[in-house]
């Protein structure tokens, strides 16, 4: 099958790829689309803790199911559903059931293949290890990405009184509002902080879930409220950076850190079954959505990603086989 797949020198499209066989637990879907995502620029070289050289890169998808493992009941061959896992930039891809959602018969393939990524990363963040509570106020920092634009929704549908994004480009701030931004920050402007504590009557927000961290972590604190929360997702602005743990320990912050690559299979499962119990009526009705940006096919599938590292998008990025 054809299939883009990780070398030591970036992303390389295939026509020979042996196509997948799903194991007992498994799906093995027909891709028709699929979602790109910025962990995928390291998976493109076979780094980051996503992939390995020589394996097929891609997290989430859509398409309908070909075949089933023995031990899947909740879909069946020719259901229309959207996945997440790895190998997704391909013809075909397999994942574990509990990764495999069916679609609205309403939802196109394209539309599918927005949501799997977004919804388990920001309902985890921002429901479960940020304990959102109904009328609290949230900061999603990086609100641009299809991640934080499904952040800001999330937040907003979940019951926030106050949803603040945060992107350092004047024309993606502008757009963050139609997707639930009640107060758009620019994290360069040195009173961003003062900025947050204004709009909160000098309270702080409840809850910040940050995927830009580096300089950004102390502003971060000074803007979280007394026995806030601050959930740390992705780390764009640096892995390393000053950490004020005096501010830390007056605030009494709760400062917890998120990923994927060390949760068990069960856990991810666990954090589907969460998102899509709580997010499902707004999936369907249209309420949660991602824009998309551009879309690419399979063979285009390196210069998709030449596109994503340009950091131009508004959006979701995609691939259609």
């Amino acid at each position: 099958m054809k299939a883009a797949v990780a070398t030591p020198n970036g992303l390389e499209v295939r026509d020979d790829v042996p196509q997948p066989k799903p194991k007992p637990n498994e799906v093995l879907v027909r891709v028709r689309a699929a979602g790109l995502n910025r962990a995928d620029l390291n998976a493109a070289r076979g780094t980051g803790g996503h992939g390995a050289v020589g394996a097929t890169v891609g997290l989430e998808w859509s398409g309908e199911v070909v075949e089933t493992g023995s031990e899947v009941t909740h879909v069946k061959p020719g259901d229309r559903v959207a996945c997440s896992g790895g190998g997704g930039y391909a013809e075909y891809a397999v994942t574990d059931y509990g990764r495999v959602i069916k679609i609205p018969g309403n939802m196109d393939f394209g539309t599918a293949a927005t949501f799997p990524i977004a919804l388990y990363t920001m309902h985890n963040a921002v429901v479960t290890a940020g304990r959102l509570q109904k009328g609290e106020s949230v900061l999603i920092q990086g609100a641009s990405s299809g991640v934080g634009l499904m952040g800001l929704q999330i937040a907003k549908y979940m019951g926030a009184k106050l949803v603040i994004g945060s992107s350092t480009n004047a024309e993606r701030r502008a757009k963050l509002k139609e997707f639930g931004a009640d107060l758009t920050i620019d994290t360069k402007d040195a009173g961003w902080s003062d900025e947050v504590l204004k709009a909160t009557d000098g309270k702080g927000v409840n809850l910040i879930v940050d995927m830009v961290s580096g300089a950004t972590v102390v502003p971060a604190m000074k803007a979280t409220a007394i026995l806030g929360r601050i959930v740390n997702v992705g780390r764009l602005g640096g892995q390393t950076g000053e950490f004020n743990f005096d501010l830390h320990a007056a605030r009494r912050i709760d400062y917890i850190g998120v990923t994927f690559r060390t949760r068990s299979l069960d856990e991810v499962r666990e954090i589907g079954r969460r998102a899509y119990a709580d997010l499902w009526d707004g999936i369907s009705g249209g309420e949660l959505k991602l824009p998309i940006d551009r879309t690419f096919k399979l063979d285009e599938a390196v210069e998709a990603q030449t596109y994503m590292r340009a950091n131009q998008h508004f959006g979701k990025i995609l691939l259609t086989a």
